[in-house]
């Protein structure tokens, strides 16, 4: 971690940090803490990308001004990449839906939420971008035509690349020009929020609040609430779907005058265009990072393209794009994906407390910690100080130990409870970790234990990671 965020909090109230605790990563490459001392929290974040922060600060400031509820800056080192925010908790509109999902339905207090999303969506594309300080935009400041290819390039060579998806690489590049040329011709002269989706929403007590805004430009009012509507792992049903984009158009109505036949028109080209962006991410997090939880979202991309194809209807012809996508809907190699992720995936670690409890890289949080540190050391006597808990020995002195067994069946109750749930309701990934001092006897020969005991009694993908042995 960047020693400047430690310094710019003590900074900004005066008090050093008890705790400091690593918040999982999405699809970028920016880092972030909550920070804790006595009397004061902080989301601490770490980017090196200069331009980026700008953006970002900037915008939250104009955006603070104009009533917007977005996280407070606390303070601000641009020259040190760090800067401190207003911690929003951990509540996001996704983390929500998916409590709220759990009997399989949308219910209405959920409806009720994305509504005053739609409430607010308006005031941040109309009336805040009124004096939006659009030198500030990163990469470009308009989602124009380059900042459109760029998309499309990305969904053709990380998605239909990698997804094995045959193209004549000249007639979709075609299809691609008259596509962006047909949006382009749509009222751009407003706020696009670029990535507005479920994870970029917080709530917090009765407020919704709106982060992750630092790729805003300007554009068209459709792309905002395509990406809303269609983000992918949301799966919000069509009927649903359908009476939110209503609502929406109504609220907008309030601002500026809408064509609604027009307006679904364009709609729906750049809710096609949003797929494609969010699948040439997942191709390149899932398929070619190997990051599953990307992975896990393209079975929901798929379907909400494959509903997409079946309402659009533009004014212009694109053959060869309309036959690649009606080629990935229904490839094999890529239902099969979507089958294959409906087993659940079981990450078992060992780590040393000395660096902290690892991160759910599966974007779901939760799981376990346990604490081994109570049991007896191996690690204090000489002939084990070189050995690991994959060795006979150190597995043969912890085996004689009776706390050792009582810890083993004190666990296997708890993740047996665990288990048999998420198997039952679906889930996807599941997190189990195993703390020690040093991460090297007693953490590695639980963890090597609960692989082999999931792996037998349980059908679930196990990924056993000693992340101290690693390092070395």
């Amino acid at each position: 971690m960047n020693e400047s965020i430690v310094s710019i909090f003590m900074k900004w109230c005066g008090e050093t940090p008890y705790k400091i605790t690593p918040l999982p990563q999405s699809g970028s490459s920016r880092k972030y803490y909550r920070i804790k001392s006595s009397n004061h929290i902080a989301i601490g974040v770490e980017n090196t990308d200069r331009k980026e922060n700008i953006a970002f600060l900037e915008f939250t400031k104009h955006f603070l001004n104009k009533g917007i509820n977005v996280p407070e800056i606390l303070f601000s080192d641009i020259d040190n990449d760090v800067y401190l925010l207003e911690d929003l908790g951990d509540i996001t509109l996704f983390s929500y839906l998916t409590d709220k999902k759990k009997t399989g339905k949308f219910p209405a207090k959920l409806k009720s939420v994305y509504k005053q999303v739609l409430d607010q969506l308006p005031e941040i594309q109309i009336k805040a971008s009124e004096g939006l300080p659009y030198i500030y935009c990163y990469p470009r400041a308009e989602f124009d035509k380059q900042s459109m290819m760029w998309d499309l390039s990305y969904f053709k060579y990380y998605f239909l690349k990698l997804a094995q998806i045959e193209f004549d690489e000249q007639a979709l590049e075609n299809d691609f020009q008259a596509f962006t040329d047909y949006l382009l011709t749509a009222d751009r002269d407003y706020f696009l929020y670029r990535d507005f989706q479920s994870r970029n929403i917080m709530l917090k007590g009765e407020k919704i609040y709106f982060i992750d805004y630092q790729g805003g430009r300007k554009g068209a009012l459709q792309y905002d609430v395509a990406s809303l509507l269609y983000d992918a792992k949301a799966a919000i049903p069509d009927e649903i779907r359908d009476e939110l984009l209503e609502y929406y158009i109504n609220n907008l109505n309030k601002y500026i005058k809408v064509d609604e036949v027009k307006f679904k028109n364009y709609y729906f080209g750049y809710v096609l265009i949003r797929i494609m962006q969010a699948m040439g991410a997942y191709g390149f997090r899932g398929f070619y990072e190997k990051k599953a939880h990307f992975l896990a979202s393209i079975p929901y991309a798929i379907k909400n393209m494959k509903g997409i194809l079946e309402k659009i209807q533009l004014p212009i012809e694109l053959p060869t794009l309309m036959s690649v996508l009606d080629k990935l809907v229904n490839s094999e190699r890529l239902q099969k994906i979507g089958k294959e992720r409906k087993k659940l995936t079981v990450s078992v670690n060992s780590f040393s407390y000395k660096r902290g409890i690892p991160i759910d890289e599966s974007g779901h949080g939760g799981g376990f910690a346990f604490d081994c540190r109570a049991l007896n050391n191996p690690g204090r006597y000489e002939q084990y100080k070189k050995l690991t808990g994959k060795d006979l020995k150190v597995i043969n002195f912890l085996e004689q130990e009776e706390d050792v067994h009582k810890f083993i069946k004190n666990v296997k109750g708890l993740i047996d409870i665990s288990l048999n749930t998420y198997l039952r309701r679906e889930f996807s990934n599941l997190m189990i970790n195993f703390g020690c001092t040093g991460g090297q006897h007693r953490s590695v020969y639980m963890a090597e234990y609960f692989a082999n005991y999931l792996k037998n009694k349980y059908n679930v993908k196990v990924v056993l990671r000693h992340r101290e042995q690693e390092m070395k």
